[in-house]
């Protein structure tokens, strides 16, 4: 029997590699903020779409219009931000936006159209030190400006790569520990020729690192070439196990803020898995199902009560639609691919100090492990 060939990653190693996406991020970080937005633009003639919501806590839109029952099939973006139930508004940007450039789901006539955008929000209320600076409608304009760019600046069909880290809707983000979250993206190309591709909004009650040891719960299903490109991260590095001192230290603080006790604040990890294979929207919420395995794989423990963690499956339809076989591996690849974006936000992630505190990256955590 022939061995399943090695996975690896696409060429930008993101979302982007499935072609017809484009990411755009948009941040405010000072003066008491620390938030912001991130959309996924579709294909101008929209993706069909699925979407798993599992967390206890979740703020989120057009969830319902998703299900396979319903009328609407194709979404034209995603919106992903921080700001709790505030930040719901800057879906209302992304539709302006999306109308503006004559995108939506057409009502009879050229000028009478509806975008469709579902999004879903995580709770980073207060971490710049007000309370009231969330995102508004003009951050999603902003972060579709910003996908334009990226699509303008593409090439072979592909908008080009999204940063990472702390950006977007990620600004905000935070895991147990006192570490922080961010915003993380992999990809794999599948034996069909397909590629499967995650972003993910990291930003949990639960933590990614074991305490026993200071390693990365999802490092294992890395792939060669993950860290290479990662600010911070030197030209060839690996993972390692870190030193002994360092896990001491993190207990220790970790214990210190209570981590261990009732969560100080709610949370949520969201994101968006897809693929350029032709799928149906049952086959979408399918891929948004295996998305959340992925994440569950990263994060100790996953889909709390004080989380909202969702994510959402598109399918832009570019090739053909998988046979058995090849939409089994997809969704193996759906986990995957999430669980590495989830270890790449974790280790793009840099300190960050405002009135509310401090969030220590994983690299100043535990800087052994990473060289």
């Amino acid at each position: 029997m022939t061995p399943e060939p090695l996975p690896v990653p696409g060429p930008t190693n993101t979302l982007v590699d499935v072609a017809g996406l484009a990411v755009g991020h948009h941040q405010r970080v000072g003066d008491g903020w620390l938030t912001g937005s991130t959309v996924v633009l579709a294909p101008p003639e929209g993706a069909v779409a699925g979407g798993d919501v599992r967390g206890g806590g979740p703020g989120t839109r057009e969830t319902d219009l998703l299900d396979p029952c319903n009328l609407v099939e194709r979404v034209h973006a995603v919106s992903l931000s921080g700001g709790s139930a505030f930040g719901l508004a800057a879906a209302d940007g992304v539709m302006r936006w999306l109308l503006g450039q004559g995108c939506g789901f057409a009502m009879g006539a050229p000028d009478r159209l509806v975008p469709i955008v579902p999004g879903a929000v995580i709770f980073d209320l207060g971490r710049g030190g007000r309370w009231d600076a969330t995102p508004d409608a003009g951050f999603g304009a902003a972060a579709c400006d910003d996908a334009l760019r990226a699509r303008e600046q593409g090439t072979d069909g592909r908008a080009g790569a999204p940063a990472l880290g702390a950006v977007g809707a990620g600004t905000g983000g935070q895991v147990s520990g006192g570490l922080r979250g961010g915003t993380g993206s992999a990809s794999q190309l599948l034996p069909d020729g397909s590629t499967v591709a995650a972003l993910v909004v990291l930003n949990a009650v639960g933590s990614t690192v074991d305490p026993r040891t200071g390693e990365l719960y999802g490092a294992s299903r890395l792939l060669p070439g993950d860290l290479e490109g990662l600010p911070g991260a030197p030209s060839g590095a690996r993972l390692h196990t870190p030193e002994a001192a360092e896990v001491d230290a993190a207990r220790a603080r970790a214990v210190e803020l209570g981590s261990e006790a009732l969560p100080r604040t709610l949370a949520t990890t969201i994101g968006v898995v897809a693929t350029d294979a032709t799928l149906t929207e049952g086959q979408a919420q399918r891929l948004a199902m295996s998305g959340q395995d992925g994440l569950a794989r990263a994060v100790l423990p996953a889909h709390s009560m004080f989380d909202g963690d969702t994510i959402f499956g598109l399918s832009t339809c570019g090739r053909a639609a998988p046979d058995a076989l090849g939409f089994h591996r997809m969704l193996q690849g759906a986990a995957d691919v999430v669980t590495r974006a989830i270890v790449r936000a974790t280790l793009a992630a840099e300190s960050v100090t405002t009135p509310e505190g401090t969030w220590r990256s994983y690299r100043e955590a535990f800087p052994s492990a990473l060289r």
